[in-house]
């Protein structure tokens, strides 16, 4: 199975998975019909690749290649399905369909390969957390990513290994002042709860100064009543706050005011998955940059689970656009990713 056939083959299931949803862009929110509908899609393609296809209690579907000892921990690869409203084409769908080539190219091997969709990955891991709280876990993960960054492709690097994925925390916060009339209420005798939630707008933007590599989001804003003639009464916001580590994060947290839990902490990927992946990618002779994940993902919740994983990006285009229809990468640089992963899954599964 050469790389340029497969990659052309992946641009065309990504077009199909595309496809499914209302609207234009990627609009398969974690639970819907969409969803479901790209999962059974997926299904499909692994059971004509010979794969037998297995369907777990929280819908994640897995497409199995026996290995000659079936009994040894079983070494996995795949992503997810889902996506944020208005996405783009790539954001884990990649990771399915390129390792769906990949275990197909890599052959039966001494471990069986086996290529899964994690559910509702968007919406906080919901598909991965459930499975790795019933098991059993595999020996192994590989996850295929657009890097939805900029760094690869300012370096002209088409592929990079992942050292690990950010520690980070979603929460809502609420502000409480008194709706009023917006004509007769004077200034100073106002509770305006939306200027509450201003104030701390600016300190979310302000919190990261001094600490390296850390971001924090104000992403959505919730004002009641929500009349252009009512002072506001209630504000609801979402706060997203992320640090390389337990340290920075903690100090994020402190700096907005928020408690320090409940958190995702940060998850360091396998160095001995990393020099394999890092052994293939140079064998091709192209640099093998190593860069950490701004992003959460399934591969950080097998990490913290005590799986030995690997993240490989690849690179995006368009400025490392993301979450947008804008997403783009190559079909050559999928191809050196299906390469350097069927390789790396060759001798990981033994």
């Amino acid at each position: 199975m050469d790389a340029e056939s497969s990659a052309k083959r992946v641009f065309e299931r990504l077009d199909a998975l595309y496809s499914l949803g209302t609207g234009r862009a990627a609009n398969r929110p974690g639970g819907s019909e969409a969803e479901q509908q790209a999962c059974e899609l997926a299904a499909g393609w692994m059971e004509s690749a010979g794969l037998e296809v297995d369907w777990d209690p929280a819908g994640n579907v897995v497409g199995r290649l026996l290995g000659s000892q079936p009994d040894l921990p079983e070494v996995w690869t795949g992503s997810h399905l889902d996506s944020v409203p208005a996405g783009g084409k790539f954001d884990g769908a990649l990771g399915v369909v390129c390792g769906l080539e990949a275990v197909a190219s890599a052959g039966v091997c001494g471990r069986t390969l086996a290529v899964v969709v994690f559910r509702d990955e968007e919406r906080g891991c919901v598909g991965s957390r459930a499975f790795v709280e019933r098991g059993p876990l595999p020996g192994r993960f590989v996850e295929v990513h657009v890097e939805q960054g900029p760094v690869l492709e300012r370096a002209e690097a088409p592929l990079g290994v992942v050292t690990g994925i950010v520690g980070y925390t979603r929460r809502e916060v609420v502000f409480e002042g008194a709706a009023g009339h917006a004509g007769t209420t004077p200034m100073a005798a106002r509770d305006d709860a939306l200027s509450k939630a201003a104030e701390f707008i600016l300190r979310v933007r302000d919190s990261t100064a001094g600490i390296e590599g850390a971001v924090a989001t104000v992403g959505s804003l919730e004002v009641e009543p929500g009349a252009a003639n009512v002072i506001p009464g209630r504000v609801q916001l979402s706060v997203d706050a992320r640090a390389p580590d337990v340290q920075r994060l903690d100090r994020l947290l402190e700096a907005l005011g928020l408690d320090p839990e409940p958190r995702n902490p940060p998850a360091v990927m396998d160095e001995s998955v990393r020099t394999v992946l890092r052994a293939e990618i140079e064998r091709l002779g192209l640099p093998a940059l190593e860069l950490p994940s701004g992003a959460g993902h399934d591969a950080g919740v097998l990490a913290s689970a005590g799986v030995e994983t690997g993240m490989l990006f690849v690179r995006s285009l368009n400025a490392g656009a993301s979450h947008s229809p804008d997403e783009l990468t190559s079909e050559e640089d999928v191809g050196l990713a299906i390469e350097v992963l069927a390789a790396a899954l060759r001798r990981l599964a033994g």
